[in-house]
């Protein structure tokens, strides 16, 4: 799988799509049977401008998941220009940066298997909606689009049957949709503090399905544990699917 992935990212479509304020917006579709137009994935709407929102209109857009934490959203709300999607707040992580029984962690290396950790319950709700009649086109975000979504979307790309593969192709096109290709960035987070940006890797997401797999043996399994059912998985992929 290492060795293919550059060439099969550039096998895949290009989904970047110019959304004024919004950073690293893209269509998640033509990966596995997840068809083009109807899941895109991007960073916040804190900083959407006026034009990025006559695009998503013209997009159609009539949900977004929004994976931040409630103080993320707090501190950077998303704005809507006029939009009249549902807007869904849907953590994949504990409520903050410093929370005293889960803090996040620092290094990459254990944010990946920590979100696999914390994540049932977002992804499950998510999948839920993405199921819905009527919920299409959704937009999932978390603050740039890279991490939490990147993991959101490798599950739903999963259960739609790409291969790892392309899974992972597809995922680290947030390099280049943030400009990471020549290596770490630093950012003001939303507290003020300034940080850095990483590239991210194979590996990383890698991490989070293994241990995904060794806590509960395979994607649709670990959603059950949280609470999904075959009607919901189904669901999924009926809405979904070319």
């Amino acid at each position: 799988m290492t060795d293919d992935l550059p060439d099969r990212a550039a096998d895949l479509p290009s989904a970047f799509i110019d959304i004024p304020g919004v950073r690293n917006f893209r269509d998640a579709g033509g990966v596995g049977s997840l068809r083009p137009g109807v899941l895109f994935r991007s960073g916040s709407f804190h900083t959407l401008a006026p034009e990025g929102a006559q695009r998503l209109k013209a997009l159609g857009v009539r949900t977004v998941i929004d994976l931040r934490s409630p103080f993320e959203q707090e501190v950077w709300p998303d704005v809507r220009h006029g939009l009249d999607h549902e807007t869904l707040s849907l953590p994949t992580l504990p409520a903050n940066r410093e929370d005293t029984d889960r803090p996040w962690p620092e290094s990459q290396e254990e944010l990946y298997p920590f979100m696999a950790s914390t994540a049932g319950p977002s992804l499950v709700a998510a999948i839920r909606r993405l199921g819905t009649p009527g919920a299409l086109p959704v937009v999932v975000h978390c603050a740039v689009g890279k991490d939490r979504t990147g993991l959101t979307i490798a599950v739903v790309q999963s259960l739609l049957g790409a291969s790892e593969a392309d899974i992972t192709a597809d995922f680290l096109r947030s390099n280049a949709g943030l400009g990471l290709l020549d290596g770490p960035t630093p950012y003001i987070d939303e507290t003020g503090t300034e940080r850095i940006s990483r590239p991210i890797s194979e590996q990383l997401l890698a991490s989070s399905f293994a241990w995904i797999r060794e806590q509960h043996d395979s994607v649709p399994a670990y959603l059950r544990a949280h609470g999904a059912t075959d009607e919901d998985l189904a669901a999924l992929r009926a809405n979904l699917s070319a």
